[in-house]
């Protein structure tokens, strides 16, 4: 397959414009019509549809933009690959991660990272879910999940957490204490939004999920925790008996802890265009290196 005919029609599905493409890409809309064209010709079926609401793709056209894309990237990692064989890590690694994650878990990781990989950087941003973001824009995903992801990912579990409830004590002392799952009814409780998740259902560590009505769903854990923190309520979050900096060690108690909750798997995923690239291959390794005591 032709690399510029095959870019173009990219531009296009992606702009929805052959002029907005052919400016995208520097060339003239003519030059840009004939690589569409050439390319529809080798597919033999057309690939866009002009409509009132601009250029749209065909069925066929979903699917070779969806593999398309995929290829594009595959085409720049190798390249990329070779630029880097024999050199130190550098450059910008782009890291995706679950919203939430507390900073101070995540700092001296990054500590430990720049310290390892002085001429590398690091660009991270947090989404709801991860895995949903755009392919050819993450370099790492961080993630929850059980199960490999489907699709062009390769991906490992790099730790298990313990998901659960916590609550202040000043809150539980004001509000009683739950002893059965009954009891949590009548109580303000804060729900975890894991991707693909339910939030009305929680897991129980011997039977099954129970149906809640909880006053915030949020998928920002840490959201979660500052409410349990400032004694508003109880909450079902991930890494249950993570330690809070600056917050007694006491003030956070678990409940129901041999009743509700569950262990969750945290997964690294890496596209698979990129798995051998020497920067994300180091990179995993030293994550799994910092991470293995945990």
């Amino acid at each position: 397959m032709d690399l510029e005919e095959l870019r173009a029609f990219l531009d296009v599905a992606e702009t929805g414009s052959f002029l907005a493409a052919a400016e995208s890409l520097g060339v003239s809309r003519t030059t840009l019509r004939r690589r569409v064209e050439a390319l529809e010709a080798r597919a033999g079926v057309p690939l866009l549809k002009s409509t009132r609401q601009g250029i749209l793709l065909t069925e066929a056209g979903e699917v070779l933009a969806q593999r398309g894309r995929i290829m594009m990237q595959e085409t720049s990692a190798l390249l990329a690959s070779i630029r880097e064989v024999g050199h130190e890590p550098s450059g910008t690694l782009r890291v995706v991660m679950p919203v939430g994650l507390p900073p101070h878990l995540l700092t001296p990781l990054f500590g430990a990272f720049r310290s390892t990989y002085p001429l590398l950087h690091v660009h991270a941003r947090f989404s709801a879910d991860p895995l949903g973001e755009p392919l050819d824009d993450v370099d790492i995903a961080v993630h929850f999940g059980e199960d490999t992801p489907r699709g062009p990912w390769l991906s490992q579990v790099v730790l298990r957490v313990r998901e659960g409830l916590i609550a202040s004590r000043d809150y539980l002392e004001r509000n009683g204490t739950p002893r059965s799952l009954e009891e949590l009814q009548g109580h303000e409780l804060f729900s975890w939004e894991a991707p693909g998740g339910d939030a009305r259902s929680w897991p129980t560590l011997r039977g099954p999920s129970i149906r809640v009505e909880p006053a915030l769903i949020t998928a920002d854990i840490h959201f979660i925790r500052s409410c349990c923190i400032a004694g508003l309520g109880i909450g079902l979050v991930p890494s249950a008996d993570l330690p809070d900096p600056g917050v007694p060690e006491d003030l956070l108690v678990p409940v129901l802890p041999t009743v509700v909750g569950r262990e969750r798997a945290l997964r690294i995923s890496v596209p698979e265009a990129l798995s051998e690239i020497p920067k994300i291959k180091q990179v995993l390794m030293h994550l799994r290196r910092v991470l293995e005591p945990l």
